[in-house]
């Protein structure tokens, strides 16, 4: 029968520490004036005895989340606004133990950081949708604008101030940030990481790419087409809108202007 392996902790010695044979062990306690030694038949034990702190192993979250946000500058120069017309999407990819959900969707004129905001908003959306909500849950996010509002209580103290900065100036991105700051609280274990984008993450090569997919369809739109709407402002509003208000977001308000003009010309008023 194989000899069990022991160990020996050595509290008070010449090299406190743990040794796994007696001769190691004598080398450190023989002519030590008050050596405290032990030995023990397992690792755990002898860590203990000599006070190193043990620490358990994180446990694996139960979902992992990666969401991201982008938009197209069409000829805008640095620093300029996104343009009514440019392209815009947010993506989101759910993965539970290899069983995964994904969704994206767009708009134009808004910005990367909008859209960034509201990949996370409609990922945790869908989660607490489905009971999700109460299961460890690890985001893995490319965006700093994002997580810091979270990691750095950001968040907190717009909310706090009415949605306002220390300077008393209204934040950009205000109904993104309310709908993010109304869904952290449901979460029992919510854990945030930042990712380098476009890097070697498949979670966040995946989201972009869906996003830029959606982005890619609404540049094949025509521009005063009906637009995809971000999912969950676009709840929000159904309920409270009346459908006459909701039909006014689709008119084509250039193409009436122009036969308005034709006509007046018609009857030589233009």
């Amino acid at each position: 029968m194989a000899k069990s392996k022991k160990y020996y902790a050595v509290r008070k010695g010449k090299h406190p520490g743990i040794y796994t044979t007696w001769a190691e062990t004598q080398k450190q306690v023989i002519g030590f004036s008050g050596a405290q030694f032990k030995g023990f038949a397992t690792e755990k034990d002898a860590k203990e005895f000599i006070g190193v702190k043990l620490t358990k192993k994180p446990t694996p979250a139960s979902i992992k989340i990666f969401t991201d946000g982008g938009s197209r500058n069409h000829g805008n120069k640095l620093g300029q606004h996104v343009k009514n017309n440019d392209p815009a999407a947010w993506a989101y990819l759910i993965n539970q133990h290899g069983n995964k959900h994904s969704d994206s969707a767009g708009e134009f004129g808004a910005t990367n950081n909008k859209m960034e905001v509201l990949g996370l908003v409609n990922a945790l959306d869908y989660l607490v949708k489905n009971n999700l909500n109460k299961l460890s849950v690890d985001a893995i996010l490319d965006s700093k604008y994002v997580l810091d509002s979270i990691n750095k209580k950001w968040l907190w103290g717009w909310k706090r101030r009415g949605w306002k900065k220390s300077d008393g100036k209204t934040i950009k991105n205000k109904v993104e940030f309310m709908q993010l700051a109304e869904l952290l609280p449901k979460f029992s274990s919510l854990h945030f990481y930042w990712t380098k984008g476009h890097a070697n993450n498949s979670g966040n090569n995946y989201v972009d790419d869906l996003l830029n997919k959606t982005m890619d369809k609404l540049e094949g739109q025509q521009f005063n087409k009906p637009k995809i709407k971000n999912k969950v402002t676009i709840e929000h509003n159904i309920n409270q809108d009346s459908s006459s208000a909701q039909d006014n977001n689709y008119i084509d308000k250039q193409s009436s202007i122009k036969n308005i003009e034709e006509n007046l010309k018609n009857m030589n008023l233009f």
